[in-house]
């Protein structure tokens, strides 16, 4: 096992399979001279060239079109949008075209392509900046959403992500691509749509995905202190949603309490609690808690950003509602 940066993983993940199979390439904002906004695609200009690591204009509308072109006729590009919020300049041809094309031609034009960047906040980047944009891409059938919180699945996911056939939204985050994790030297997957259980537990199920997990793991700890078991869940796929995870330990810890790095309406917390009651209403023995970021654009306050975020003292306060302690 090496020990590497989550932006390191990124681009060995873009890199191995670039030359795995020659109809994958790169394209976006600074991703060839400059290596990427992030440093996610450095070297990768060196060694596949101009024609395969493609910087683009800034128009994220121009260059998701042309990656749904492309995928039609049988390449796999992967698209980096500079921050997911950019996205939303492109959001007709994501959202219009390469989730539909595959019902609409029905089946003649897989969509193999992927769509990554950071999304939610990253520290004081105003509103327009910080906003995560998992449950919106969620919502629509034909896209697959990626959320990986760790060096090791992120790069396992992004893999599994590029051979995939179908358009994937692979979200990652600004204040990650410094972390270090341990990754094998050989070649690996991780499916895509299943959840890993990161902590085993006996009292409370916590669900979450992406950085703000971190949140939870801290919540865990202080909460051992207090003879209080968590089990915490990492989603790692919004979309297809690993439901028989999350279930099946709600089975066994008759608690749920979900973290979440978004607003509250109509969240992928939302979509959780309403499968858990369906499925395992009689197994609850308190009502589930959410957890999420207040119900206002982010804003730049670095006070009220504090305020604003979910921390492992809400979660350590939603553990103790479920437990009625």
């Amino acid at each position: 096992m090496r020990t590497i940066q989550f932006r390191e993983a990124i681009c060995e993940a873009m890199s191995e399979e670039m030359r795995r199979d020659e109809s994958v390439y790169l394209m976006g904002e600074e991703v060839a001279e400059y290596n990427g906004a992030y440093k996610a695609s450095k070297g990768m200009l060196d060694e596949f060239g101009p024609k395969r690591v493609i910087d683009t204009p800034i128009a994220e509308l121009g260059f998701a079109g042309i990656a749904v072109g492309s995928a039609m006729n049988g390449c796999r590009p992967i698209v980096e949008y500079m921050t997911f919020n950019f996205s939303l300049v492109g959001i007709d041809q994501i959202i219009n075209n390469a989730a539909k094309m595959r019902q609409m031609s029905a089946g003649q034009f897989p969509m193999p392509m992927v769509f990554r960047g950071p999304t939610a906040s990253a520290g004081q980047l105003g509103a327009t900046h910080s906003q995560a944009f998992e449950n919106w891409f969620a919502n629509t059938p034909g896209l697959k959403v990626v959320v990986p919180s760790n060096v090791y699945d992120a790069k396992g996911l992004l893999k599994a992500a590029i051979r995939d056939n179908d358009p994937v939204i692979f979200m990652e985050s600004e204040q990650m691509y410094g972390d270090k994790g341990e990754v094998p030297e050989g070649d690996y997957i991780i499916p895509l749509g299943v959840a890993d259980v990161k902590r085993e537990g006996t009292d409370v199920t916590i669900v979450s995905f992406g950085k703000i997990i971190k949140e939870a793991y801290a919540a865990a700890e202080e909460l051992a202190k207090e003879g209080i078991s968590c089990e915490i869940i990492d989603l790692r796929t919004v979309r297809p949603m690993d439901y028989d995870c999350i279930i099946n330990s709600v089975k066994k810890t008759n608690r749920l309490v979900v973290l979440e790095e978004a607003w509250p309406f109509a969240s992928v917390a939302s979509e959780i609690t309403y499968m858990v009651q369906e499925r395992a209403f009689d197994y609850l023995d308190a009502p589930i808690q959410r957890i999420t970021t207040a119900d206002t654009p982010a804003p730049y306050s670095p006070t009220l950003l504090k305020e604003w975020l979910p921390n492992s003292n809400d979660v350590v306060k939603a553990v103790k509602k479920v437990m009625y302690k």
